[in-house]
């Protein structure tokens, strides 16, 4: 390409541009190497939402972090990553998970994070096509939904507007000195930037990643069908079972007036096939806690590949082995609201500048270990 980057980063994803677009703010010169179109990847197939997870305190650092920084870019240009802040409400279907309800709200008061505790009848006046017989909920307002591969195209373009080069080809070696593409082609890079989900594994053997298919559908339009996005209480445990396939229910209005249903794991599964017998249990789902789905159209299914780690926190930094090598991956279901947290945490340490948070529990030298969820 006959230029020398200081940095590039393997992968076009969310995660990718706006690694870009931080670095490139902070003076480096960056290269984004993408092997398909922007956003294609785990980008493309991921739900959109931009949530406080609390399944850790370094979860609930990271989720709250990237969440406040989401909520000053989009100010830029809303529009532009169909933003919707519709709010989450975590669906308690008896007394025992309404325990689980008082429990997220105190730990989110700690933080301040705004949370209302609903009982029944509160939640059927904000979601009344839920099915009947429901505890209540919690009401987190300050969720919302953007539609991610536009989102990954917005910050591409902001990072181009600081220097940054979007380069395609297939990354297959990274050598010492840059990386080397299935043409053969050399780039030279100074530092390279893994942010291209499970494919990082390929590019550095033994890198504790394994692939968490998951299955989406999305209707077709129903404005006003569903105002907020709604979660069952079992969806953390689901969501970071060690093995087994698991479904959670997990919907969410579109500012298209569609609604996307999800969500299912099969962890250490790579294949992309869609399977009918997963999806009938997303939909069976779903149906159970929103019967009038039923009378809905669904339109389009597919699958996307998350990238698990052991402890259910991604990989931010230099990789201990390669001192060239960093890594921006690993972010299982949450990549898209992470991806400007996970930007500013990596050019932290790059730069050698303050961070906001610690970077210490996302390092990829730190100890990991099997999460454990009760």
């Amino acid at each position: 390409m006959g230029k020398t980057f200081d940095v590039l980063i393997v992968g076009a994803g969310i995660v990718g541009t706006a690694c870009a677009l931080e670095l490139a703010k902070g003076g480096c010169s960056v290269g984004i190497l993408e092997g398909d179109t922007v956003g294609s990847g785990a980008t493309a197939a991921g739900m959109g939402h931009i949530v406080v997870m609390d399944d850790s305190p370094a979860q609930l650092a990271l989720t709250r972090h990237s969440q406040l920084l989401w909520d000053e870019l989009v100010q830029e240009a809303p529009d532009q990553h169909e933003y919707t802040r519709c709010g989450t409400i975590w669906v308690a279907a008896n007394a025992e998970e309404m325990q689980e309800v008082e429990h997220k709200h105190s730990l989110y008061a700690t933080h301040t994070i705004p949370s209302s505790v609903l009982d029944a009848t509160q939640l059927y006046e904000l979601e009344p096509r839920l099915r009947r017989g429901l505890a209540g909920g919690l009401l987190v307002p300050s969720d919302s939904v953007v539609y991610p591969p536009r989102s990954a195209n917005w910050l591409l373009q902001q990072a181009q507007k600081h220097g940054a080069r979007l380069l395609y080809g297939q990354v297959t070696h990274v050598l010492n000195d840059g990386v080397r593409l299935e043409d053969g082609q050399v780039i030279s890079g100074s530092k390279v930037v893994l942010a291209n989900g499970v494919r990082a594994a390929a590019l550095v053997p033994g890198l504790p990643i394994e692939p968490k298919k998951g299955h989406l559908l999305i209707t077709d339009r129903y404005p006003g069908f569903l105002r907020h996005q709604l979660v069952e209480l079992g969806y953390v445990k689901n969501a970071h079972a060690a093995s087994g396939d698991t479904v959670s229910f997990n919907v969410q209005p579109r500012a298209t007036g569609q609604i996307l249903i999800g969500s299912s794991r099969q962890p250490g599964v790579a294949s992309r096939e869609i399977e009918q017998s997963i999806l009938a249990k997303v939909l069976a789902g779903a149906l159970e806690y929103l019967p009038d789905l039923g009378n809905c159209a669904c339109i389009r299914a597919w699958t996307g590949l998350r990238a698990a780690t052991p402890d259910g926190l991604p990989l931010i930094g230099p990789y201990p082995e390669r001192e060239n090598i960093w890594l921006a991956t690993g972010h299982e279901g949450l990549g898209i609201t992470t991806s400007l947290s996970t930007a500013h945490l990596l050019a932290s340490q790059m730069l050698g500048r303050p961070s906001a948070i610690p970077w210490g529990p996302y390092l990829p030298t730190r100890k990991l270990e099997e999460a454990t969820h009760d």
